[in-house]
């Protein structure tokens, strides 16, 4: 089997959440428990970090991975989705996991796996942990896919659980409210684990600190980084504050971690641990921009960058996917733009025109285009020098032309 065999196999064969949507997502943690069971257990012989939250737990999972390796820790970042290359998901030091690695361990318990019927992520989880075990890592940084308390990754017991924020995104899984989703996300805090919370929702902070006080665990509300960061986009000053604060706990616990470890690993993130389609600037005239933003609490805070930077006119090529209420998105997405509706090449994506058609009832304009590429390229015709291209909407439509 080779690497590319090995990777048809694990998105042909299991349900996939980032491609199949609600199909794929499991309402219990069996699975994982049992694969890691057969596996002798590997999540037990590393030291772990927790993050969840509907934005931005890629982003503070990067950075506390970036300051952890600045302080001569060997660390293991577990991300989801991947853009580009799927063993972006699973890396040691910023290093992506060997093709060969991947390989041996899919064909070695595929069979098993296939018979319990694993997912696509529960399948990702076990390959994740048992190669940072196998490596011996002294930390991992470990998000979660999707909500927290039945996540896959939820069977770690880690250092220090993170919640980022709170948003409305799969309510279809996760709940219809802002509560429900709370709820669900702080499923992740543990036994006389402490938790920071990177966003004080005034509303929301009840049902944090209940859940705290019945797990015994110390709330930590997020303090402000006084440290810049090379991760261009204004919504990372949160992430940042939410990193740092994790941080600073970590050093009170003993971690060896100095304040110049703290600075340089915040303004090396990028060189660090590889993160992509967070506010990267692709050109500077005309100015291109690509952010994987794709829920309304995300979008939100893209779009008031956008309208703080400077351009001519503004270009939105904008692709999302079909199993997502996006009223709440196509409403705050600015007017004064001609858009380039699209759609990434998996079967999640929502037709172009359909988005077209939903996007008109909001005084959105634009054309269609059957390829995220083909977009790009005709924004690129149309575009002066001094105008703005942005590309978003969903992972998906960043991932294509990264």
């Amino acid at each position: 089997m080779t690497y590319q065999d090995c990777v048809d196999w694990l998105f042909s064969q299991l349900p996939m959440y980032q491609r199949s949507g609600p199909i794929a997502y499991k309402a219990d943690i069996g699975n994982i428990v049992s694969a890691c069971e057969k596996l002798n257990n590997p999540h037990l012989n590393f030291k772990s970090i927790h993050i969840a939250g509907t934005n931005g737990k890629g982003s503070t999972s990067h950075m506390i991975a970036s300051i952890l390796q600045e302080a001569g820790y060997k660390t293991a970042l577990y991300t989801s989705p991947h853009l580009r290359d799927f063993r972006e998901r699973i890396r040691i030091n910023g290093q992506m996991i060997d093709q060969q690695k991947v390989v041996d361990f899919v064909s070695k318990h595929k069979d098993w796996f296939s018979t319990i019927g694993m997912s696509f992520f529960e399948m990702t989880v076990a390959l994740a942990f048992y190669h940072f075990s196998e490596e011996k890592v002294d930390i991992a940084v470990i998000e979660t896919g999707l909500g927290g308390r039945l996540d896959s990754t939820n069977i770690i017991t880690p250092e220090l659980s993170v919640i980022t924020n709170i948003g409305l995104d799969h309510t279809n899984l996760l709940g219809d409210t802002l509560e429900k989703i709370a709820v669900e996300k702080a499923g992740i805090i543990k036994e006389n684990v402490a938790v920071v919370l990177g966003r004080k929702q005034e509303k929301l902070l009840p049902i944090f600190k209940t859940i705290a006080q019945q797990k015994n665990s110390n709330l930590i509300l997020s303090e402000l980084c006084p440290y810049p960061c090379d991760l261009m986009g204004q919504y990372q000053n949160e992430n940042k504050s939410t990193a740092y604060t994790a941080i600073q706990f970590l050093k009170k616990q003993n971690w060896k971690i100095s304040e110049e470890n703290i600075s340089n690993g915040l303004n090396n993130v990028q060189k660090n641990t590889s993160l992509l389609g967070r506010w990267t600037i692709l050109n500077t005239h005309p100015k291109i921009v690509c952010d994987t933003a794709h829920n309304e609490d995300g979008l939100s805070l893209v779009i008031e960058q956008i309208k703080n930077t400077p351009f001519k006119n503004l270009h939105m090529i904008f692709g999302v996917v079909n199993d997502k209420t996006i009223d709440t998105v196509l409403q705050i997405l600015p007017k004064n733009a001609w858009y380039y509706f699209c759609q990434a090449n998996i079967p999640r994506a929502l037709n172009a025109k359909l988005l077209k058609e939903k996007a008109l009832s909001y005084q959105l304009k634009g054309d269609t285009y059957k390829t995220v590429l083909s977009a790009l390229n005709a924004a690129k015709k149309n575009a002066h020098i001094n105008d703005f291209i942005f590309v978003g909407g969903s992972t998906f439509t960043v991932a294509e032309i990264l």
